[in-house]
Parts: C-alpha cells; structure tokens; sequence
C-alpha cells in the first residue's frame, strides 16, 4: 500500500502544476458532473466469487479541479440478494431489509489518460481514472442495535467512454477494492480478508460550464514578444483611426461650403427675361411612340403617347402635325424603310381611326428608315409627332 500512496502523492503533484500552466479561469460551478452507477459485489477472500456476487447500485457526484485531478463523493448501497447470509465484509448478516449494506466515499480521481497523454482541449474517446479515498460503511443487520459502522478504504479505476458531439455524456465501467479497515474491534488495516471486488458500470452527465462547453478549455498563453506585437497593433490601428477622423473633419468641412453655395444659388435672384414678342410665338412640340424589334403595332403601353397628340390637336384648332417613322439598324434597307413607314402610318391611322382627328391636320406620315436620333440603337424603333401651331 505504501507503493499506491506515493503514486497517489506523484499524480497530485503533477496535477496541480498542470493546473497552473494548462487551464485557467476554472469557476467554482464549472465541471460538476453526476453519475449513477450499477453492478455487483463479491467478498475478496474466503467466498465463493459468482455464488456470493451481490447487486449494488450507487450515485456519484464529482468535481474536476484540473483535467488532471478531481473529487467525488459516492455512494454505493448493497442489495440483499437474500441467497447467502454473508455480509459485504464476510461477516454473516441476518436482514430482511432491501439493502442490507451502504458505503460513503470520499475519493480522489486522477485521469492517467491526460497524465500521460496531455490534455489538448477536448476529452479523448476514453479517459482512464485512478480512485482512490475513504469512506464509512454501514451494515444493517436485523435489529438496529446489531448494525455495524465500519471505517472503509476504496481503489480502482474508472474507464470513461466520452460520447456525443459536445463529450457532454460519459459510459463508465468502475472496477475497484474496497476493504474494511476497522469495524471498532479490529485495528485499522488493509487486509484482503476483511474485503471485497466491486464492478460496476454506469453513466454520467458533465454538466455546462461558464466557457459554453462541458469540459476544460485551454487559454493560449502569449509570450511578450506577441503581446508587444499586439499592442504594437492597436497603436497602429489608433494612428489610422485619427487620421480617418482628420479626413472625415475635412470632408465635414467641404459639404459645409457646398452647402453654404448651393444656398446662396438659391437665394440669388435671376433676373426676369423680356416677354416674348406674341407675333413670333410658334408652338412646336414632339412625342414619341415606341415599338418592339421588326414590329409596327403600337402596343397598350404606347398608345398613351398617341392620345396625347390627339389631346393637344382637339385643344388646339389650328395645330397640325407632321409624323416620321424609324428603324433601329438590324435588317437590310429595303425592310427597314417598309417597317419606318408603316410605323408612321400606324400612329397616323390610331388617329384617324380611333381617336377621330381629320386627315386634313396630319401634314405628313413618311417613313425615315434607319434613324440616329438616340444613341441606344434600340430607342430608334420609334414614331416622333412634331406638333406645330
């Protein structure tokens, strides 16, 4: 046992240094899980080991103070299988109770699993714990005068399963010794008389931690040549933040004058024009009808255009208009004259025809062929009605 004791003391002290350089920020609520475990109990020494086997179920809480190091308090009760009159330290019991055994541990979890292997932020698939501690066994007997309290020790090893995306859950397979070391008559020690082989298997939950995970998180530790180089940054964005504020002051400052400008343009006073002579006023005005490529039938969007020419000439009695039709440049000459001129003669017949304008005031519907009058070729599909008075 000696030997166990001073691998315990090692795995402690190496824990503890590992705290101080690989995990920071560990809150007090941070990395509590709880586990309920079941399985069977059997007396080390003078027994039969399936014939004597005892279920036991238990509960565990644990705290991790490091990825290395950690405490758990468990309990574990024995279920009266009511085959066998032995006891769970070999003694014989004589009980009609459902339990006729419990243990309450204190232990000491060391994961060998990040001892050995380094912890690099994320539980492995499988974490191997070494158990170690102290507890008080009780035995319940018939009556409760003949119950026995019972100074315990517990060694073993919990091998963890961490499942799911988050290592939230853990599958856990417990074998262990426990030994009676005084039941108040006997002096304390370790022997395998006064013992018993536990296995159990069960499940536990890591609950979340304030890092937004359910296990340890590494902090970076920066050495002073990357915090230099850090700050070093920040100086160099503060120095691109005044100069974007210089700028922004001037810019401030240059729509301030194009503003004061633009108000003493529309402050100014235009001075009035001489009225036109009446004797030399010509009304002259256009609108457009625009058509679709190799067409010549003015669409419902467009007649809107051709109304308006109807509207102006019922207002005014002496206007006329003159009409002149275009092509855009696809297709040969031949075709784009025939299509400027039926363009001029459709807008000359919706006048006629739909909206009851005499003949007499259409001047002239001639077709064009290829116009130049927009710079989009494709605006040259069109019919201009210049209106005169």
């Amino acid at each position: 046992m000696k030997k166990v004791f001073m691998l315990l003391a090692v795995c402690a002290t190496v824990a503890f240094a590992s705290a101080q350089t690989t995990v920071r920020g560990s809150k007090l609520t941070d990395n509590w899980s709880v586990g309920v475990q079941a399985g069977g109990v059997t007396p080390a020494y003078g027994h039969k080991f399936f014939g004597d086997l005892r279920p036991v179920v238990g509960l565990t809480v644990a705290k991790e103070i490091t990825p290395i190091f950690g405490l758990a308090a468990e309990v574990n009760a024995v279920i009266n299988a009511q085959h066998n009159n032995i006891g769970p330290t070999g003694y014989p019991a004589n009980t009609h109770k459902a339990f006729d055994a419990s243990n309450l541990s204190g232990l000491l979890r060391f994961n060998l699993t990040n001892l050995f292997l380094g912890y690099t932020g994320e539980p492995r698939f499988l974490d191997v714990k070494a158990i170690f501690g102290m507890g008080w066994g009780h035995e319940y007997y018939g009556h409760s005068n003949n119950d026995r309290n019972l100074l315990t020790s517990k060694a073993g090893l919990d091998f963890g399963f961490n499942l799911g995306a988050d290592k939230a859950w853990q599958v856990n397979v417990k074998p262990a010794m426990v030994w009676s070391l005084t039941d108040g008559i006997r002096a304390s020690e370790y022997d395998k008389k006064y013992a018993h082989i536990e296995l159990t298997a069960g499940v536990t939950y890591k609950f979340l931690n304030s890092n937004g995970t359910h296990n340890f998180a590494l902090v970076k530790e920066y050495d002073q040549a990357e915090v230099d180089g850090l700050n070093a940054k920040i100086n160099d964005l503060r120095n691109q933040l005044g100069a974007k504020d210089q700028k922004i002051a001037a810019d401030a400052a240059a729509i301030k004058k194009l503003q004061d400008d633009l108000n003493d343009c529309r402050n100014k006073k235009v001075p009035t024009p001489p009225a036109p002579d009446p004797a030399k006023v010509v009304n002259s005005l256009e609108t457009n009808v625009f058509f679709a490529q190799g067409k010549s039938v003015i669409t419902a969007a467009q007649q809107p255009n051709v109304e308006r020419v109807a509207s102006f000439l019922k207002n005014h009695p002496a206007a006329k208009v003159a009409i002149k039709g275009y092509a855009s440049p696809e297709g040969g000459k031949a075709i784009n004259d025939k299509l400027s001129k039926a363009r001029a003669n459709a807008v000359k017949d919706m006048l006629i025809k739909k909206y009851k304008v005499d003949a007499s005031r259409i001047v002239s519907a001639e077709g064009c062929g290829v116009g130049d009058l927009f710079s989009e070729p494709t605006w040259n599909r069109v019919a201009v009605s210049t209106l005169s008075e």
